[in-house]
C-alpha cells in the first residue's frame, strides 16, 4: 500500500501547474468559472494521469513538512496533524508542558492567540492551501459529468474544500448554534477564486460558510455514489466518508435525525471497530486497520519521516524517539483517568499513577522506565511497526474512524427525542468494544449526551477531535484537577473569546476586504485560578 502512494505522489508545483499542461486551449485561461464545460471534460479526457496526480496531490498536503509557512524552520509545521496537535493542546484532557521540546506549547500556554504567532498562521495556511488545491481540480472537471472516474476526483475535491472550511469554521468563530449570522471566514471556491485573488474576499458568515460545507459534502455523497468507483487506499475519501463528515457537521448544527441517518450509513459501509482484543495493545498506526475509515497515509521516505522528529509520533508517541521521549510527553488528565472503570481496556492507554499499564508487555515496559515516562502518559499510540525507540515514525495517522459513527449515533438519537434509544447504543458500543461492565445509567436527552461525551473523550483521545466537542458543546476550558501546571490552569467560560483564533495579520494586511476592526477581538491571555 505505500509503495503505491509513492508512485502517485506528485510536487505542490506539479499539483498548481494542472491548468496548463496538456491543453492548449487552456493555458492562459485562469480557472474562471467561465471556462466552458466542454473544454473541461477535455482537460480530464486529455490528462487522466495529471489529474490523478493531482487529486493524490491534495491528500498529500495532510502531511506536508513546511509548506504552510515560507522558510519555515519550524518543527510544527507538519501538516494537518499540527491543528490536531494543537487543539487538543488547547483542551482539557491532553496534558503537555511548557518546554522547548513542546512545539505546540502555545496551545498550552494560550499564546496561540496571538494573531502574529505561528499557531494561527499555520492552522490558516495549512486549511486554505489544501482548499486552493481542491479548487484546481474542482475547475477542470463539469460538476455534470457522467464519466465515473471524473466523479470520483470532483468528490474527493469537494469533499476535502468541505472538511476544511468545517475545521475553519469552528476555529475562527464560536459553534453553529446562536452564531449563525456572526462573521466566518472567506468562501473562496473555484467559482471566485480569480475574483478573490484580484480583488480579496470578506468574511462569509457562519450560516454561510455551513451552507458551503453541506452543498460540497452533498455533492460529493451523490458523485460517490453515482461513480461506483471504490478507492485505492482509506486516504481518499469513500461515500461512507463523506456520510461520516456530514455527520459530524449534522451533530454540530444539531440535525439530529440527519446525524443518525448518516451514522447508520456510514457503519453499514464500514468495517467493525476494534475489539478489545486489539486495543489492548499500543497501536492505532495502520491505515489499513478495519475500524479505520479515513487516514492520513505515510510513506518512509516522506520527508515528515526522513526528518526524524518533525512528525506526529515524535510529538504523540511514547515508545518511538522523538520529542515526546525527551521530555515532551503527552499524558491523560487525571481527572479524566480517575473516571475510566478499571474494567475499561481503555485505561491501560495510559499509565497510572504508578507508571504502569495493563496494556504493555514486559519489553514496552522496559523502554517506557527506560525513557522514564511519567505518569499517566499516553500508551494508546504503539511505535511504526512495532519497532521502539527508533526514529522511523512513519506511522499512519487516523483522521476517522467508525467507532465515532456510534457515539454520534447514540448522541443524535438521545437528542432527537429518544434518549432511551441512544442509551441502549452507547451501551452495546461500550458493553461489545470496550467494557463489558458499562451500564450507561442515564435517562434524560442530556444526560445521554452527557454520557456519550465522556465516551468521546476517552475513545478519541489524541485524535485531534476533542477540542471541538468542548466548542459544541459549549463546555468551556475548565483545566482545574487535571494536572497541568499552575501557570496554565485555566477556567474558561464557554463562548469567551479566547477560545476562538482571530485570522492572521498577515491575511488582514494582503486581504483588502477584511480590516482590522472586521477581525476576531484581541483578548488578553486567560488568568490562572486555583487548581482543585
Amino acid at each position: 500500500m505505500k509503495q503505491k502512494f509513492l508512485k502517485t505522489k506528485i510536487s505542490l508545483v506539479a499539483m498548481a501547474s494542472i491548468m496548463v499542461v496538456g491543453c492548449n486551449d487552456l493555458e492562459t485561461a485562469p480557472m474562471g468559472s467561465y471556462v466552458t464545460s466542454d473544454q473541461k471534460e477535455n482537460v480530464v479526457a486529455q490528462n487522466p494521469e495529471m489529474i490523478s496526480a493531482s487529486v493524490a496531490g491534495i491528500t498529500a498536503m495532510f502531511s506536508q513538512y513546511g509548506k504552510a509557512i515560507p522558510a519555515s524552520f519550524g518543527h510544527n509545521d507538519i501538516g494537518y496533524p499540527c491543528i490536531m496537535l494543537q487543539f487538543d493542546s488547547r483542551g482539557t484532557d491532553l496534558v503537555s508542558t511548557n518546554i522547548g521540546y513542546n512545539w505546540f506549547a502555545a496551545g498550552v500556554t494560550y499564546e496561540d492567540l496571538i494573531y502574529t504567532g505561528r499557531a494561527t498562521v499555520l492552522a490558516w495556511n495549512t486549511l486554505y492551501n489544501q482548499i486552493y488545491s481542491a479548487n484546481q481540480v474542482a475547475a477542470v472537471i463539469n460538476p455534470e459529468t457522467d464519466d465515473a472516474t471524473s466523479q470520483f476526483y470532483l468528490a474527493q475535491a469537494l469533499g476535502i474544500r468541505a472538511f476544511d472550511y468545517f475545521m475553519l469554521a469552528q476555529i475562527y468563530q464560536q459553534t453553529y448554534k446562536g452564531n449563525e449570522s456572526k462573521p466566518c471566514v472567506p468562501i473562496i471556491t473555484d467559482a471566485n477564486a480569480d475574483e478573490a485573488a484580484t480583488n480579496g474576499c470578506a468574511r462569509s458568515t457562519v450560516q454561510e460558510v455551513y451552507d458551503q460545507i453541506m452543498s460540497d459534502l452533498n455533492k460529493a455523497a451523490s458523485l460517490l455514489e453515482a461513480s461506483g468507483m471504490e478507492r485505492s487506499d482509506k486516504r481518499y475519501l469513500s461515500k461512507e466518508v463523506v456520510y461520516g463528515l456530514r455527520a459530524r457537521v449534522e451533530l454540530v448544527m444539531g440535525n439530529w435525525a440527519a446525524a443518525i441517518d448518516d451514522a447508520d450509513k456510514a457503519i453499514a459501509g464500514s468495517g467493525a471497530p476494534y475489539s478489545i482484543a486489539e486495543v489492548s495493545t499500543p497501536g492505532f498506526n495502520d491505515i489499513d486497520d478495519h475500524a479505520w475509515m479515513w487516514g492520513i497515509l505515510i510513506a518512509e521516505t516522506d520527508r515528515v519521516v526522513t526528518s526524524g522528529i518533525v512528525n506526529f509520533p515524535s510529538h504523540m508517541g511514547s515508545l518511538n524517539y522523538g520529542y515526546a521521549s525527551v521530555g515532551a510527553w503527552r499524558t491523560i488528565s487525571k481527572s479524566l483517568f480517575d473516571e475510566i472503570p478499571a474494567t475499561d481496556v481503555r485505561k491501560g492507554w495510559w499509565l497510572d499513577a504508578n507508571g504502569q499499564s495493563a496494556n504493555l508487555d514486559d519489553n514496552m515496559k522496559k523502554q517506557a522506565a527506560a525513557y522514564g515516562c511519567p505518569a499517566y502518559t499516553q500508551m494508546k499510540y504503539g511505535p511504526y511497526q512495532g519497532v521502539m525507540a527508533q526514529s522511523t515514525n512513519a506511522s499512519d495517522i487516523p483522521l476517522m474512524r467508525v467507532e465515532e459513527m456510534y457515539l454520534i449515533k447514540a448522541e443524535a438519537e438521545a437528542m432527537n427525542g429518544n434518549p432511551a434509544a441512544g442509551a441502549a447504543t452507547l451501551q452495546d458500543f461500550v458493553r461489545t468494544y470496550r467494557n463489558p461492565a458499562y451500564t450507561c445509567k442515564a435517562a434524560t436527552a442530556e444526560g445521554v449526551q452527557e454520557a456519550v461525551w465522556l465516551q468521546r473523550r476517552i475513545e478519541l483521545w489524541g485524535e485531534g477531535l476533542t477540542w471541538f466537542d468542548i466548542m459544541r458543546l459549549k463546555k468551556g476550558v475548565d483545566r482545574r484537577g487535571a494536572g497541568f501546571e499552575p501557570s496554565y490552569v485555566f477556567n474558561i467560560p464557554a463562548g469567551d473569546p479566547a477560545l476562538i483564533y482571530r485570522i492572521p495579520q498577515s491575511e488582514i494586511a494582503a486581504n483588502p476586504l477584511i480590516s482590522e476592526d472586521q477581525n476576531n477581538p484581541s483578548v488578553s491571555l486567560p488568568t490562572p485560578v486555583t487548581d482543585n
